[in-house]
């Protein structure tokens, strides 16, 4: 073993991202060091949704009964239009669907997702992290790679994996593009269950579809909370962040829906506002020996619900290509960039035209609930098929 294969790999961010990347790499045999800016190792937000994608992305971590055991199995996904309340689609996700893709559907706090990984990577004693630690500059030479920290710190390793997340400094560094700020406003919230509307406690992901807006809700936590998510198309220009929501804010967007939908916004007590952007999709995020994972890689907006899932994804795949070739980095991380470049770019592009369509008014908006009214499970399945079929035998570029 060379002087540079005794160093550890380097990840930068401490999200879903970089832990299910150290989780991938230490099951792997490499130590590694996590770098993460905020003062602890936590995560903010509120629920996600899972595809079967992200349990296969668990099993593959050696995480997925502690994740299992946190996440609340949906009946079924449903979507409403929230001008006339009526269905516009419903794809159940018991049995058949579980059968159909091998694994379940199911919603979760984002916490709880990053604490199953958090605990995997724990169990290891080859990972260790340094917080309040923010990377502002990459070195490399053939061997080896260099961070500097904002305290002129130099850390030393084999290779770097940026999962720093949408404002990634490694991408600024090697890549620089812009963000694409989408004037979308995302308000979410967590409400408990003896706050929540009687006639909404449904056990299932339900989409509330209006014009230039939309509203989400599903149980978390047992059943004992509901996650709350409306979006709305911004009045003002947007600065890609997060702030403090206002109640007036998000009430004065929503004229114009039905009444079982607009209560949801009445509901919660604080709101964490969110202003999306997502970048163009690249096809190159490796360098020498930086490579991008989640959404440093791809970020993407919420409307296909992948984005932690992608990040998972891309961890086991980084892991897969490392162990067919031996743990050659530079083969290794071509191999993992060649396996992602396609299917994310067609989460970032799928996820735009999604909020395209949940946003519909006028006679698009008719065209769009005559897309799925009548269509039967199996087509929907036909349809996710390419989403939810991914798992850890399938990973790999099919030319490797």
């Amino acid at each position: 073993m060379t002087a540079a294969q005794k160093l550890p790999v380097l990840i930068a961010g401490g999200g879903i991202g970089g832990l299910a990347a150290a989780l991938a790499l230490v099951r792997r045999g490499f130590e590694v060091k996590v770098f993460e800016q905020a003062d602890e190792i936590g995560e903010i937000g509120a629920g996600i949704q899972l595809g079967p994608n992200a349990f296969h992305a668990f099993d593959a971590l050696g995480v997925g009964e502690r994740a299992r055991g946190r996440a609340v199995y949906t009946d079924y996904m449903v979507m409403h239009d929230a001008v006339d309340g009526k269905e516009i689609g419903r794809i159940p996700t018991g049995e058949a669907f579980r059968k159909r893709f091998n694994n379940p559907y199911a919603v979760i706090h984002r916490v709880d997702v990053h604490k199953s990984l958090l605990e995997g990577v724990e169990e290891s004693d080859r990972a260790s992290f340094h917080t309040s630690t923010r990377i502002v500059r990459v070195e490399q030479d053939a061997d080896t790679v260099t961070i500097y920290d904002q305290h002129g710190n130099a850390y030393k390793g084999q290779a770097l994996i940026g999962a720093d997340g949408v404002k990634s400094v490694v991408r600024e560094q090697y890549v620089g593009d812009p963000a694409r700020v989408t004037g979308h406003v995302v308000y979410r919230a967590v409400v408990d269950k003896s706050e929540f509307p009687k006639d909404l406690q449904w056990n299932a992901a339900s989409l509330w579809a209006g014009p230039h807006c939309h509203l989400v809700h599903y149980p978390l936590r047992g059943g004992e909370q509901y996650n709350v998510v409306v979006t709305f198309h911004s009045r003002q220009q947007e600065q890609w962040g997060v702030t403090e929501g206002s109640k007036e804010e998000v009430q004065s967007y929503f004229q114009g829906i039905v009444p079982q939908a607009r209560q949801l916004i009445d509901l919660p007590k604080s709101w964490k506002r969110w202003a999306t952007a997502d970048r163009d999709p690249i096809d190159t995020w490796t360098f020498g020996r930086v490579t991008l994972l989640g959404d440093a890689a791809h970020p993407t907006t919420q409307y296909m619900a992948q984005g932690a899932c992608m990040a998972m994804e891309d961890a086991v795949t980084l892991g897969e290509a490392l162990r067919v070739h031996g743990n050659d980095w530079a083969k290794a991380l071509d191999l993992y960039q060649r396996s992602r470049v396609a299917r994310t770019a067609r989460i970032v592009l799928s996820s735009r035209e999604m909020g395209r369509i949940y946003h519909a008014k006028g006679v698009e908006r008719l065209v769009r609930n005559d897309l799925w009214r009548g269509r039967s499970p199996e087509r929907f399945y036909d349809a996710l098929e390419w989403l939810y079929g991914w798992n850890v035998d399938n990973c790999l570029a099919a030319d490797h």
